[in-house]
């Protein structure tokens, strides 16, 4: 499947319809500036997979200084949470190579990772998005969990300039719980209720 081909049909269903409904006149993008664009999306997403293919301890500190701009930006689970730092330590913004190459350098020492796949790789221009599921096991507590995941990432000039990845932050922070629960109340009309081990 060509998700790449995929993208650029919906955006051309959406331009074509905002435009019908707008003036009812067609703009048409020469073949030219189609082909750069294809050519700039093929290269984003090749830039963002090869640094995905090596993450591994013994590969990503060159592969991010290879493929990651200076002053790139690292957005890992959310902005800023002091609380889920202390239990998974990269999360938050952090800039340059090392944030990247960091990130996984730490995630070797916190879980074995026992699948990693992804499902489908949107491009268009410098944006990629790649989306997928991982399974990670504690190595700590040997908790087992899955969790979806989605990346959206920013190349120019062959590198990486933005990374946000997102994944289910109560499951990974989860996996680290020894014990202890939560009492938590939601809606008016909903009785607490109990959450964790007891």
């Amino acid at each position: 499947m060509n998700t790449i081909t995929q993208a650029k049909s919906l955006a051309a269903i959406i331009a074509l319809t905002a435009s019908m409904t707008a003036t009812s006149i067609l703009t048409v993008t020469p073949a030219a500036a189609q082909s750069v664009s294809d050519a700039q999306s093929e290269a984003s997403l090749s830039v963002v997979m090869e640094f995905l293919s090596n993450t591994a301890p013994d590969k990503v500190e060159a592969a991010a200084e290879r493929l990651v701009a200076p002053d790139a930006t690292y957005i890992s689970l959310n902005v800023d949470n002091p609380e889920l730092q202390k239990i998974i330590p990269w999360t938050g913004t952090n800039y340059g190579p090392r944030a990247f190459s960091g990130l996984f350098l730490q995630l070797a020492d916190y879980w074995e990772t026992e699948d990693f796949t992804i499902t489908d790789q949107i491009a268009s221009g410098e944006d990629v998005a790649i989306f997928g599921r991982f399974t990670y096991r504690s190595l700590e507590l040997d908790h087992v969990f899955t969790s979806p995941f989605s990346i959206h990432a920013k190349v120019r000039d062959g590198k990486m300039t933005y990374f946000q990845f997102m994944e289910d932050t109560y499951a990974s922070a989860s996996s680290f719980r020894q014990s202890g629960s939560w009492t938590v109340k939601t809606p008016e009309e909903t009785a607490p209720f109990t959450v964790g081990a007891e």
